[in-house]
C-alpha cells in the first residue's frame, strides 16, 4: 500500500522540487522595519477608500495610489493584512479568514467615520475586496479592483491541497512590473500553506459573486504572469452590478499600481468614486 501511495505521489513530489528551489536556503531578514511598508491613513473627507494590497506584498505596492485619493480629499485607509511584511513563514502561520477579518476591521472604522466608504484592491485585495462588497451591501458604495484573482488554471493551483503538505514555499510572485524602475516590496518565496488557504477563500468569493451590486470597475493587465485570464472571465460571468466597466491595461504586469499606467489607474478611480458621490 505505501509503494503504491508513493508511485501515485512521485509526479507531485518532482514538481514541488523543480519550483523548490532554495526553500532551505537561510531566511532573509525581515521586512517589518522597511518605513514603506507601514499601514497608512491620511485625509478626513466625508468620503473613504479603503485600499488592499496583495498576497506577499504590503502597503508599499497600494500607497501611491493612496496618497493620489487623499490629495483628492478622500479620507483613506490602507491597512498591512496579518502575515505580511515581515516573514514568509509568518504568513504560512495565517489563514485568509485572518486577512480577511483585518480587512473588514479597518472598513467598520472607516465606515463609522464617512459617509460613503468605496473600495480598492490589488490581486489577492481584489478578492477580498469583493467579499467585503459581498457582505456588506449598500454600505459599499462602489469598487475598483486592479488583477483581481478569484481562480487560477496553473497546475500547481490545483495541486495545492497536497503540495502544501510536501513543501512549504515556492519561488516568488512578486514585483511583476513592466518598468524597470518600479519595484514591489514583497517575498522572496512563496508561502503554500497561506496560498492553500487563498484558494479556499477564492471559492467563497466565487459562490457569492451575485451579491456584488455595487458599481464596479475592473482594471485587467493583458501581460500579468502571476494572474490568468480566468478570473476576469468568472467576473464577467457572475457578478450582480448592473453598473460595470472593464480597462484593459497594454503596457503594465500585474503590479499596475507601481507599473506604467498606474497613474490612470489613478485618475480613473477618482473620477469613479467622485461620480458615485455626487
Amino acid at each position: 500500500m505505501t509503494s503504491v501511495l508513493g508511485q501515485a505521489l512521485r509526479p507531485v513530489v518532482r514538481l514541488a522540487d523543480r519550483f523548490r528551489g532554495r526553500s532551505e536556503d537561510p531566511a532573509p531578514p525581515s521586512l517589518a522595519d522597511d518605513p514603506a511598508i507601514q499601514p497608512y491613513e491620511a485625509g478626513d473627507g466625508p468620503n473613504g477608500v479603503l485600499l488592499v494590497h496583495g498576497f506577499t506584498s504590503t502597503p508599499q505596492s497600494m500607497r501611491p495610489w493612496a496618497e493620489h485619493l487623499a490629495a483628492a480629499g478622500f479620507a483613506v485607509s490602507l491597512p498591512r493584512l496579518p502575515g505580511h511584511g515581515t516573514h514568509w513563514k509568518e504568513l504560512n502561520q495565517t489563514a485568509w479568514t485572518d486577512w480577511y477579518a483585518h480587512a473588514d476591521a479597518a472598513f467598520l472604522a472607516l465606515r463609522a467615520r464617512c459617509d460613503r466608504v468605496f473600495l480598492a484592491g490589488l490581486s489577492m485585495g481584489g478578492a477580498l475586496s469583493l467579499r467585503l462588497a459581498e457582505q456588506h451591501g449598500d454600505d459599499v458604495s462602489g469598487l475598483v479592483v486592479v488583477n483581481p484573482v478569484v481562480t487560477h488554471r496553473d497546475i500547481r493551483i490545483k495541486a495545492m491541497p497536497l503540495l502544501h503538505l510536501l513543501t512549504p514555499a515556492l519561488r516568488a510572485i512578486g514585483s511583476d512590473i513592466a518598468d524597470p524602475a518600479g519595484r514591489e516590496i514583497a517575498y522572496d518565496r512563496t508561502p503554500l500553506h497561506a496560498l492553500n488557504s487563498q484558494t479556499q477563500m477564492w471559492a467563497d468569493v466565487r459562490q457569492h459573486l451575485d451579491r456584488v451590486t455595487q458599481p464596479l470597475l475592473v482594471f485587467r493587465s493583458e501581460q500579468d504572469h502571476v494572474v490568468d485570464p480566468s478570473s476576469l472571465a468568472i467576473l464577467k460571468k457572475r457578478v450582480g452590478s448592473a453598473d460595470v466597466e472593464y480597462r484593459t491595461l497594454t503596457r503594465s504586469y500585474h503590479v499596475a499600481t507601481l507599473d506604467y499606467e498606474a497613474d490612470d489607474i489613478f485618475a480613473a478611480s477618482v473620477e469613479f468614486f467622485r461620480r458615485l458621490s455626487a
